[in-house]
């Protein structure tokens, strides 16, 4: 590490006194443009105060990886040499996930299908760790209808976000790192696009295994709107912290979700009323702050056999109907096999009291087949 020159402590007396070095200088550099960069993209969301399904391109919210899926569909901080949690926060990347690839097939409702890959890289001339790669919602044929009901014939509504991001070390235990996102969504003559960012900012001590960190989701605007009205982004600030036992196999973390708002428990009013369903209470309450809250574990069994579960408070919240039972909504677990060079991964989440998703994904480390990126 190069320390500061007796030009840059002379500017600046504070860097003489205290010893700093260059790779802080830098680092507050780089960090500058990323806040010009989002606050530039932020202005252009001014209103992203939204709940439920009042912004656009909500698929962004989706779970993709049976990693995060297992562990309640949120989370920024668990530690993994799986390159599909680095998709989704750049800052996550591990030596381990050199030239792997990361392939995922999720089974959703009503014959929904979405696929997702990925790859993370490490550029050492660079020394910057890269990632990139594709989540695709496949929805089926639908019948396309007119304002009437006369069948106009067939078409095939789809999604998807292609994603590039890259991240980096800073001193010893601290990362940053930015996604940016093109977005499609095409739903017969309706199409939109748009362009997002992810910011994000790591802690790792694998000495006392903690890691944390800090993220700013889905910064951006539409480029093209459906019917010519641009709507808002699904913005979100995201914090989490991981804590793995010193004696004992299991790991802990506790996300918190849409930081940048109160209330963010979407009701249907209108629906409640007409049903006799009592609607929620519009002051301050200890379910809204848990609404916040996404809870995961891991048991790590044996260093080739990994167990995950994760709990979901709004998910289990806003998916119950009326005083029907809950069942296991807001509930996931999931399972981890790692077999030399290949790793596979299952989940299984409940949206509904009776009925869950699936997910399987493998990880393939290109090196070791190809000598790719060796």
């Amino acid at each position: 590490m190069f320390k500061v020159s007796s030009a840059l402590r002379k500017r600046n007396p504070l860097c003489s006194r205290r010893g700093f070095s260059v790779d802080m200088a830098y680092f507050r550099y780089v960090m500058r443009i990323y806040i010009t960069i989002l606050m530039l993209l932020c202005g252009l969301n001014t209103g992203a105060q939204v709940l439920g399904g009042r912004s656009v391109f909500n698929f962004l919210r989706f779970s993709h990886t049976p990693q995060l899926t297992a562990l309640g569909g949120v989370n920024i901080s668990q530690p993994s040499d799986d390159a599909g949690m680095t998709f989704q926060n750049p800052v996550l990347f591990t030596a381990a996930q050199h030239t792997q690839l990361n392939a995922v097939f999720n089974d959703f409702y009503g014959g929904i299908k979405v696929f997702h890959l990925s790859i993370a890289f490490h550029q050492e001339k660079l020394n910057t760790d890269f990632t990139g790669g594709l989540v695709f919602f496949n929805y089926g044929s639908t019948t396309e209808t007119d304002a009437a009901g006369n069948i106009l014939g067939k078409f095939r509504p789809v999604d998807f976000v292609l994603q590039a991001g890259a991240s980096r070390r800073y001193l010893e235990r601290w990362r940053y790192g930015m996604n940016l996102k093109f977005i499609s969504s095409s739903y017969g003559q309706y199409r939109a696009t748009g362009l997002a960012v992810d910011v994000a900012v790591g802690y790792r001590d694998t000495a006392n295994g903690l890691s944390a960190a800090f993220m700013i989701k889905n910064a951006g605007t539409q480029l093209t709107a459906y019917a010519g009205e641009k709507e808002e982004l699904p913005f979100e600030l995201q914090a989490g912290i991981t804590k793995r036992l010193a004696h004992a196999p299991f790991s802990f973390s506790l996300t918190g979700q849409r930081l940048h708002q109160p209330d963010i428990f979407y009701a249907d009013t209108v629906f409640n009323s007409a049903n006799g369903y009592r609607n929620p209470s519009s002051s301050f309450t200890i379910g809204k702050l848990m609404d916040h809250l996404v809870l995961g574990a891991t048991v790590h069994v044996h260093p080739k056999i990994e167990l995950q579960a994760g709990y979901n408070f709004l998910r289990r919240r806003e998916l119950t109907v009326g005083n029907t039972a809950n069942g296991l909504n807001g509930f996931s677990l999931g399972t981890g096999v790692f077999l030399g060079k290949i790793s596979l991964r299952y989940a299984r989440a409940w949206y509904q009291s009776n009925s869950a998703v699936n997910q399987l994904g493998l990880n393939l480390p290109f090196n070791q087949y190809m000598h790719f990126g060796k």
